[in-house]
């Protein structure tokens, strides 16, 4: 959900999210993988490959996953960042592999959770999509991997060795019901009256990074800094004596039948609520905006491990990245496609403007906002 860029004055719709870059991920670099033949897809272990090169060609690996012929992807709601689209799109593609979608509703930490819980097991995730600080807590969960389209994306976005790469992002933004509510134009207007009961943040910040997202948007747009997260708990510790805390999970049944008329959550989320309910409208709050990506990693112990390698080529491909576009989020190799002529420019030209300043956290930032939420946050808001 974070991705620890430094802090800076970004501009730009395709390059937003990107030019600020400036991250101190650690971990080892891996070096260059041995060249594979074409043959080598039927000795490889798919387990310890790094990289194409290791299976030989793209046939060879899809040769090894259509062998395994299963995926089981988890937390992957089909209407977050059009997953359901590039699902089935993945299936359209490869119909001999069958995609097991697994509790797609759970946070990130839920996921590392479920891989631990069914270690050995068939039925063990052998993907992630996960926020930042998750994936650094967790990187000896994770089987390094480069992908074909590697070098397009951002050295910023990416760790070295590839246990987790920066995939689809966005800006932290408000949704809400226009039929009911006029547009927010600050922190403050949600403490009003007429808000009562009605803001809702998709998860708890301990656990979910777009929750944890919203804390840090909320310090940054109450004069806080990145470096102390309490400014943000403390908007929502007197949102919630306000009583217009809402706690319940947004989903898009509850924006639909109006349980969570107002919702802090990532624009492209937000904006595909406009589906269930035509009064539904997005804004990013005038002043400092708050970004971030989430990262794809394979489990290191994948019960399918050549399936979840064929899965990460694909997202990494043209067509998905044009996917993610599709479903209002920012491709990692958007700057890269757009070069080469391959970006869909028409939805590309549709996203909406950023903010003249946007931030995200260090990695040291994060962590520290991780533990200061673990400490303050249930007495901030029970």
């Amino acid at each position: 959900m974070l991705h620890p860029i430094r802090a800076a004055r970004m501009s730009g719709i395709g390059i937003a999210l990107v030019a600020a870059a400036a991250l101190a991920l650690t971990g080892c670099a891996s070096g260059t993988p041995a060249a594979g033949s074409s043959d080598a897809g039927s000795a490889v272990d798919a387990a310890t490959a790094t990289s194409l090169a290791d299976f030989g060609t793209l046939e060879d690996l899809e040769a090894a996953a259509k062998e395994e012929g299963r995926l089981n992807v988890i937390a992957l709601p089909r209407d977050w960042a059009n997953y359901g689209e590039i699902i089935d799109a993945f299936t359209a593609k490869y119909p001999e592999i069958t995609v097991e979608e697994q509790s797609p509703d759970v946070s990130s930490a839920e996921e590392i959770q479920a891989a631990e819980t069914n270690a050995g097991l068939d039925t063990a995730p052998d993907v992630f999509d996960l926020g930042l600080t998750v994936a650094l807590q967790n990187t000896d969960a994770f089987a390094p991997y480069k992908v074909q389209t590697w070098d397009d994306i951002p050295d910023a976005l990416k760790e070295p060795s590839g246990l987790f790469v920066g995939d689809y992002g966005g800006y932290m933004s408000i949704g809400y019901d226009s039929a009911k509510f006029p547009e927010p134009t600050s922190l403050d207007d949600l403490l009003g009256a007429d808000y009562k009961g009605s803001v809702a943040i998709n998860g708890d910040p301990t656990q979910a990074g777009a929750a944890f997202a919203a804390v840090g948007l909320s310090t940054v747009q109450s004069d806080g800094t990145l470096d102390d997260f309490q400014p943000g708990i403390d908007f929502f510790s007197e949102l919630n004596q306000a009583g217009n805390l809402l706690k319940v999970d947004v989903t898009s049944a509850t924006v639909a039948s109006g349980e969570t008329p107002v919702v802090f959550d990532w624009d492209y989320l937000n904006a595909a609520h406009a589906a269930d309910n035509e009064d539904w409208k997005v804004v990013v709050l005038p002043g400092t905006g708050y970004a971030g990506y989430y990262n794809q990693a394979i489990n290191i112990d994948a019960p399918h491990p050549a399936a979840a390698r064929l899965w990460q080529e694909f997202l990494y491909s043209d067509e998905v990245q044009n996917l993610w576009l599709k479903g209002g989020a920012r491709p990692v190799r958007m700057e890269a496609m757009i070069e080469a002529g391959t970006i869909d420019q028409e939805l590309a030209d549709a996203l909406p403007d950023v903010p003249s300043e946007t931030v995200v956290p260090t990695e040291e930032q994060s962590t520290a906002a991780g533990k200061l939420l673990g400490e303050m946050w249930a007495a901030a808001v029970q």
